[in-house]
């Protein structure tokens, strides 16, 4: 499936901001469902656009606005092509997943030890192991533990728009049953991790289909988010070991959970991967407007 992009970002600020730096997760990265067939980025005011990989092996865009501004746009346009590769299951039970990343001294640590850690929007805490722990009985293999972990959320928890924001904690969404696919994909991870397993926050898009008989409204799709597990079993699998979880939606698969989703970066949380953030000298209020489109390329 052939897909394109376009995430932009307007600021408007009251009064001016003098002197700004920016950073920004918005360009995807070749994974093994999805090849980068183009990719621009264009920034207003104008400014030098420098790019590196960071950690976690995500593209990153950062720049500085030296000179008075009231506002600022950033615009991504990104062309993607998703593919699927050979699905596989996995065996390993859960406990052995977890002690092989329990710490051995003397022993190399597994690359992926640092998503086994709590992190600032998905601490590691007893109420998301009770709420995993039906999924995760004893010798019960990993990947069907989780599959159902993430069914299960699909059921409980109720979407709904503007019931929370990027600071509302996991526990308190835990106990509402109630968010956006940032909290589910907050609480999945949070419960993995309470159990010692490694997980990791996935940015994205999700192709989104106009009712019937209505055009594709430009600008009316949202960036998505979702969570993905690692399976040691499966690490020379095309997947390199990631099962990708979307409660939200109920879909999951090895490396993607489907040809409509596109990945953009991948971190501990959101924090790792805000898809603009910027420290500003000067201004006060501003005001934020998203738009977001993701249509397929043969529209």
């Amino acid at each position: 499936m052939r897909l394109a992009i376009t995430h932009e970002t307007r600021y408007s600020y009251s009064p001016a901001v003098q002197t700004a730096q920016h950073v920004a997760h918005l360009q995807p990265a070749d994974t093994p469902c999805q090849k980068v067939l183009s990719h621009s980025l264009h920034v207003e005011p104008a400014a030098s656009v420098l790019h590196n990989v960071d950690a976690y092996c995500n593209h990153r865009a950062y720049w500085a606005l030296n000179n008075p501004h009231d506002g600022l746009l950033v615009r991504a346009c990104s062309e993607i092509e998703t593919s699927e590769i050979e699905q596989a299951k996995a065996t390993q039970s859960w406990e052995s997943v977890r002690e092989h990343f329990r710490y051995h001294g003397g022993l190399p640590a597994d690359v992926n030890n640092g998503f086994v850690f709590g992190s600032h929007h998905a601490p590691v805490h007893e109420a998301f192991t009770a709420y995993a722990q039906s999924s995760f009985t004893p010798g019960r293999a990993l990947m069907p533990a989780a599959l159902e972990l993430t069914a299960r959320m699909h059921r409980d928890f109720t979407y709904a728009s503007q019931s929370t924001d990027i600071n509302t904690p996991a526990l308190e969404a835990l106990e509402s049953k109630l968010g956006v696919c940032q909290d589910f994909a907050h609480i999945l991870l949070a419960c993995l991790r309470s159990l010692g397993l490694p997980a990791r926050y996935v940015s994205g898009y999700l192709l989104t289909q106009p009712p019937p008989g209505q055009p594709r409204l430009v600008g009316s799709d949202a960036s998505h988010a979702w969570a993905s597990v690692y399976l040691p079993e499966l690490a020379s699998h095309a997947c390199q070991g990631w099962l990708d979880l979307d409660p939200t939606n109920n879909r999951c698969g090895l490396a993607s959970p489907g040809l409509d989703y596109v990945r953009l970066a991948v971190g501990r949380d959101f924090a790792d991967v805000s898809p603009l953030r910027g420290v500003l000298q000067g201004g006060g209020e501003h005001t934020l407007d998203v738009a977001v489109t993701v249509a397929p390329l043969d529209e």
